[in-house]
């Protein structure tokens, strides 16, 4: 008898699920079955204008070597001073005075200090390259440099500095 109970109850058991089964079966294909409520408009992306390719290459810094515009800003670039490692800086001058300017400075008129160079100095301004060239005096008060020619090691005055005799006491 309770070996029949087993058989009789995993019975009803199997055919409770199969009818389970069948009927998410025939709700799923009657969903596919019925039509969407809603009409899908996909919407077009306005057109843009290509983009210039020589801006982006002169942003970067790839365009190839063309000859700068003079600059239009009211400076003259008295002295420059080219590291190797570290920040350039440029000594420009206007009507207020003269002031030292590193690579990335905003200049008074609105320009931006992009490059310093041995003879000149390059401004980004209003989306362009500019030049402002090193205006050279007859005083000689600022000399340029040669490259090739070997630095002088500084004079250190002895004097100053005292030995280490040994650990503090």
């Amino acid at each position: 008898m309770n070996r029949r109970l087993n058989t009789l109850c995993l019975l009803v058991l199997s055919v409770g699920y199969a009818a389970f089964l069948v009927w998410q079966e025939w709700g799923f294909r009657k969903s596919l079955a019925s039509p969407l409520s809603f009409a899908a408009t996909v919407p077009t992306p306005p057109s843009r204008a290509p983009l210039d390719t020589t801006a982006i290459a002169t942003v970067l810094g790839l365009a190839t070597e063309t000859t700068l515009l003079p600059s239009a800003e009211l400076l003259t670039l008295q002295a420059s001073f080219v590291l190797g490692t570290g920040l350039s800086r440029a000594l420009l001058a206007d009507a207020q005075g003269a002031r030292i300017y590193q690579v990335g400075d905003q200049l008074p008129g609105g320009s931006v200090l992009r490059r310093v160079e041995v003879n000149q100095a390059v401004l980004w301004n209003k989306g362009r390259e500019e030049v402002l060239t090193l205006q050279t005096s007859s005083a000689g008060f600022l000399r340029q440099l040669d490259s090739a020619s070997q630095p002088q090691t500084p004079v250190s005055a002895t004097r100053f500095l005292r030995p280490l005799s040994g650990p503090p006491e």
